[in-house]
């Protein structure tokens, strides 16, 4: 969806007295609770048209076309029809033809001005039903037809080489026409009677052609129009005499006034006829060159009149400027504003020139761009409520002791030559009604050395704006300030403590320096802050919880730096509405680290965790202590110490014989058998077993006859294991409930892997039940589960068979272990080998 929104020129606006100082929201923030000292006080109609079209195209050049300023001859014929805003201005154009625009049925916009035409058959327009805005300025017409479309409201021939206005009877038809726009050389008196029942809002009469003898004075009646613009020729001396009548004007506007102190009265004369009713309220004047003297004569005829609101813009003064008699009688006038003065009278009294002024029995007056250097206090109290004096060459010594402006209610100083913030307070000391102060564009400084500052006890808005006050500035403020306005300053911070500013509500420092956004413990009553473009990196996660009164903040186009820091603040600031954080999220964007820059704020994120480091300590010391407590529990129940204590003492064994060849380690074979098996079973062991198997001259290891006094168990068991040809355990109930037997039974495992060989005979003495084995010894389980056991069987008869698989499993000629044992016995007599 698109809107369009055109503006056109020449239509003579009637410029309503606001006077707002400040010119930013933040005035109109703060009376929005009180009545502005100056009100509408005349209706005044500005004629600006602006032609909305919401058209759901998918291409807004079907619908908006703007061709000025491309030398064109001739209307272009490839425009689309669907076209409703066609600008052709300031082009080379000098005949219409009906083909040209005949297909553009939905145009409802078309501007020429500014081009080469000299005749126009309005007829042409004749399909194109809807056309409201016709500009025709600034051509070369002599003559139209009188073809008229009944759909204009905006029909502007101003500017162009009509002999007589060109208006006939048909006009008459243009019920909806809002603006006229005329020229000629001559004028009737019924020229204008055709449209005499119209109710027009603006006529806008070009008179920069006319010409009329010395000794003729010709009439023009304008009976309905509520604004009425006289152009006339920039370079004569105004000459014009005619009269001019028009029923309910509300705002006359004459633009290029030249004047001198012979032609002063024909002005006065001309306007006098036009003045006569009570309903002209606002009068302005542009492109004024005059005479002092003249001007001070028209002021003085304009005194007495029912017009309100009086605006001269452009005013040339000329030749000299002395002192003139004027009186200042009672007068409806309220507002005079003067903007954009050229003095070419070098040599004058001041005293004369500002005297005239601030005498004035008004309540505004604005005299804006123009070279005054001072102005006078009043000689007596002054009426005035409203003071503008924007753009000119004020010193520190402007109003300074003046007590005469008792009822001043806004003054602005904007755009001087101010230099000291000190002088400007004492320049309000009087001003005991002064509300609104703007100094801002001046040069403005406070040393706290110049002393404790004196204010206005009634200033609630101050505009201290583009100057180069820094953070001392804090300490010379109204204390009754409501709206404070500090932006494009040196300031870099709000320093602590300063004078309590309670009433302030609404504070604006952005294009500072700060770094942080400001504590609001001495603006208790701070609801709107604006602190963008500054050097807020981390601003304070706290703001919003020290100003819980804010309702409108713009911290926007500050270097973020997105770190853990920022993420407090982030979170805060994402639970504000959108309509109290202005520019959010778009505004706020990380600048540091590179990584995160031009990413918005409201894509940052950051875990709790790596921000917080007594959360990240205590949440490693949990895990750690987790960690601790479940390895704890599994060493526990899989008794990992005693495994450990076992891989220990078989690491350091295996290490002494790591390097032997194999060899000499089965050299050291003494035993063919190892048996393991509990004390409760010895009976067995000692009845049966040993005996069957030392008849096959069997040599066998048993711990109470073959450890080695003075080592350790657990050395003795690895050493008998090693020295074994085989390990029997002789399983039982018993067995496993020996710690000793299932110790055994783990080296001898560990023996199986490294010697690679099949060392192992397990004899099942008597049936083991599973949940009888302790839950630790796994590898118990394990072996019983993948390894073929002899289980001694109760039945006699089946003794022979379990013998002979016993005996089979010694198949290893042990030529070694005798030779050993004999070496031993040797040893042992004290002979060497």
């Amino acid at each position: 969806m698109y809107i369009v929104f055109l503006e056109f020129g020449h239509i003579s606006r009637c410029p309503e007295e606001q006077h707002n100082p400040l010119g930013n929201s933040l005035l109109n923030i703060m009376t929005k609770d009180k009545e502005s000292i100056t009100r509408s006080f005349c209706f005044v109609y500005i004629l600006t048209l602006i032609v909305g079209t919401i058209i759901q195209f998918s291409d807004e050049s079907e619908f908006a076309v703007d061709m000025s300023k491309m030398k064109l001859t001739h209307v272009p014929k490839d425009l689309s029809p669907k076209t409703k805003v066609l600008d052709i201005s300031q082009n080379y154009i000098s005949k219409l033809h009906i083909s040209d625009i005949s297909y553009l049925l939905g145009l409802e916009v078309l501007t020429l001005s500014y081009n080469r035409l000299q005749c126009l058959d309005f007829s042409i327009f004749k399909f194109n039903q809807d056309l409201e805005y016709l500009d025709l300025s600034h051509n070369q017409l002599q003559k139209t037809s009188c073809h008229l479309i009944r759909s204009l409201k905006h029909l502007d021939l101003s500017f162009n080489d009509f002999d007589v206005l060109p208006i006939c009877k048909e006009f008459g038809n243009l019920t909806q026409l809002n603006f006229l726009g005329l020229s000629g050389t001559r004028l009737r008196q019924l020229d204008l009677l055709p449209i005499a029942h119209l109710h027009l809002s603006h006529i806008l009469l070009d008179l920069e052609g006319y010409y009329a003898k010395e000794s003729e004075t010709e009439s023009l009646q304008i009976l309905n129009t509520k604004t009425l613009h006289l152009v006339f020729h920039p370079n004569q001396l105004f000459s014009v005499q005619v009269n001019i009548s028009v029923n309910s004007l509300r705002c006359l506007q004459l633009t290029n006034i030249k004047l001198n102190n012979d032609n002063c009265q024909i002005l006065i004369k001309f306007l006098s006829e036009l003045i006569r009713g009570p309903t002209l309220l606002n009068f302005t004047l542009k492109h004024v060159e005059t005479t002092w003297k003249c001007l001070v004569r028209v002021f003085q005829f304009l005194w007495p009149k029912p017009v309100e609101y009086l605006n001269i813009y452009n005013l040339i003064i000329v030749e000299s400027i002395d002192e003139e008699d004027f009186t200042y009688s009672k007068t409806a006038l309220k507002a005079l504003k003067i903007e954009h003065v050229t003095n070419r009278v070098f040599i004058y009294s001041q005293t004369v020139l500002y005297t005239f002024f601030s005498e004035m029995n008004i309540m505004m007056l604005t005299l804006s761009d123009t070279p005054f250097i001072h102005m006078l206090c009043p000689q007596t109290s002054s009426t005035f409520k409203f003071l503008n004096f924007t753009q000119n060459v004020f010193t520190d010594s402007v109003f300074q002791n003046c007590s005469k402006l008792v009822r001043l209610e806004t003054l602005i100083l904007r755009k001087n030559k101010l230099k000291g913030l000190y002088n400007i307070g004492l320049m309000t000391k009087h001003m005991t009604s002064l509300e609104i102060l703007d100094v801002s564009w001046n040069s403005l400084e406070y040393d706290r050395h110049d002393g404790n500052c004196t204010w206005g006890g009634s200033i609630v808005v101050l505009n201290l704006s583009s100057n180069i006050l820094t953070d001392s500035v804090f300490r010379c403020l109204p204390p009754k300030v409501k709206v404070l306005d500090l932006h494009n300053n040196q300031i870099r911070s709000i320093p602590k403590p300063i004078m309590k500013l309670e009433a302030l509500q609404e504070l604006n420092v952005a294009s500072n320096s700060l770094a942080h956004l400001p504590d609001c413990g001495a603006f208790s009553s701070l609801s709107v802050l604006i602190i963008d473009h500054n050097s807020i990196s981390n601003p304070s996660a706290d703001f919003f919880h020290s100003c819980q009164k804010i309702r409108s903040i713009r911290a926007g186009n500050n270097p973020f730096q997105c770190t853990c820091e920022l993420r407090e603040f982030i979170q805060n600031i994402g639970q504000v509405s959108s309509e109290v954080v202005e520019g959010w999220p778009d505004s706020y964007k990380c600048d540091n680290p590179e990584s995160y820059k031009g990413t918005p704020l409201k894509d940052f994120h950051v875990s709790q965790l790596s921000c917080n480091t007594a959360l990240l300590l205590v949440t490693i010391g949990v895990t750690v202590l987790v960690l601790t407590v479940t390895v704890t529990a599994l060493c526990m129940y899989f008794d990992l110490p005693w495994y450990l204590r076992m891989v220990c003492q078989w690491t350091q064994t295996q290490h002494r014989a790591r390097n032997l060849p194999l060899e000499e380690l089965q050299r050291t074979l003494q035993f063919h058998a190892f048996i393991s098996y509990s004390g409760h079973d010895s009976v067995w062991v000692k009845s049966e077993l040993l005996p069957n198997l030392e008849k096959e001259d069997l040599r066998i290891c048993l711990h109470e006859r073959n450890f080695v006094p003075g080592k350790s168990i657990v050395e003795n068991i690895i050493n008998c294991i090693e020295k074994s040809y085989k390990s029997i355990f002789v399983l039982s109930p018993n067995f496993v409930q020996s710690e000793w037997c299932h110790y055994e039974l783990y080296f001898a495992h560990h023996n199986l892997f490294h010697e690679g060989s099949n060392n192992l005979i397990l004899i099942l003495l008597e049936p083991i039940p599973q949940n009888c084995i302790p839950r630790k010894y796994h590898k118990l389980k394990a072996l019983m589960t993948q390894r073929t056991y002899l289980e001694w069987p109760k039945e006699k008869s089946k003794h022979g068979l379990f013998w002979a698989n016993i005996r089979a499993a010694f198949n290893m000629k042990l030529t070694l272990i005798a030779e050993n044992n004999n070496a031993e016995t040797y040893k042992k007599s004290g002979n060497s080998i």
